[in-house]
């Protein structure tokens, strides 16, 4: 499982020039989930996103978590984090996790945020999505497991 993690303002997804879902200060997450993943990393990617300290503190120190400043998340299923581009120039995707599966996990770790003490706002799975964002610093992390 692999999460790209953007300190934002705010950020929004739109399908079919339909707004779905819209925060303001927090992070927006791009979930990958490959064939491997078991599930096991859920909880620990989650409660890793929402502690941590990434966001400054009056010192403008890297200091603070989401919780801290009340943030809010958006989280947007992107299978594409498990393309393959070592070969030619189209990449493949043959690590990423079937449809079915991903679905659930990305529906899992949802939970899982919510069971961290924050709601997250989702994308819609599978579908094509346009996704707006102020980010903030620029701040991106990347997390595995």
């Amino acid at each position: 499982m692999k999460l790209v993690i953007q300190r934002v303002k705010h950020a929004k997804v739109e399908v079919d020039r339909r707004e779905v879902s819209r925060i303001g200060k927090g992070l927006l997450i791009f979930i990958g989930i490959s064939k491997e993943d078991d599930g096991t990393q859920i909880e620990w990617l989650a409660k890793k996103a929402v502690e941590l300290r990434i966001f400054e503190d009056e010192q403008e120190k890297m200091n603070l978590s989401l919780k801290d400043i009340g943030g809010e998340i958006l989280l947007v299923s992107q299978f594409t984090l498990y393309g393959n581009c070592k070969k030619g120039r189209r990449p493949d995707f043959l690590n990423a996790a079937q449809p079915e599966k991903a679905e659930k996990m990305y529906l899992d770790f949802a939970e899982a945020l919510k069971q961290n003490g924050i709601i997250p706002k989702l994308g819609e799975f599978g579908k094509h999505m346009n996704i707006t964002l102020l980010n903030d610093g620029p701040v991106t992390m990347i997390l595995e497991k």
